[in-house]
């Protein structure tokens, strides 16, 4: 995509390592939010946000043959913004307090915080369904490559018999 697919593959491994840097950096700011919060839910969390972005586009390229490029970028696009998004604006954000001790069980501490509109604490069963549709529709209202079919059949013998695929490459 940047410079039409010329770069020098020194160029790719210093922005592979800058990603990884700031993916990092994101990784222990929202760590640092979420110490006091349960293990489990977190890696729900997690697993939502993944379900979200990738199921979707795994279940149609298996099962559909007319899924093309346009619906899995709408699934894996639509499924992970949407996710985050509802995350975000969730009780697991703010909102969320012990009626017992009026503590809050939030990420944001402060009780007076709330921004939550959205009622569940899990996105991933709004999130999935709407990264489905998005897949369907963009799938849909996309044009299928002229010889689609004939892609698609050889993609299923290749995935069946591994016919075709590369041998390994001495770096």
């Amino acid at each position: 995509m940047i410079k039409d697919g010329n770069i020098p593959p020194n160029a790719e491994v210093k922005i592979a390592r800058r990603t990884v840097v700031v993916i990092g950096v994101f990784a222990i700011v929202g760590g640092a939010f979420a110490i006091d919060q349960n293990i489990a839910f977190l890696v729900a969390l997690a697993f939502a946000v993944a379900a979200s972005a990738n199921l979707p586009t795994i279940i149609y390229s298996l099962f559909w043959r007319r899924f093309n490029t346009r619906g899995a970028l709408w699934s894996i696009y639509g499924g992970l913004a949407s996710c985050i998004l509802l995350i975000a604006f969730s009780p697991v954000v703010s909102g969320k307090v012990d009626p017992a001790t009026g503590a809050s069980l939030s990420m944001i501490k402060n009780t007076s915080v709330d921004f939550s509109w959205f009622p569940l604490e899990n996105p991933g069963l709004v999130s999935i369904p709407l990264a489905f549709l998005l897949g369907y529709l963009g799938t849909i209202t996309g044009k299928p490559s002229p010889n689609h079919d004939e892609k698609a059949a050889e993609m299923e013998v290749r995935s069946l018999t591994g016919a075709g695929a590369e041998k390994a490459t001495s770096h």
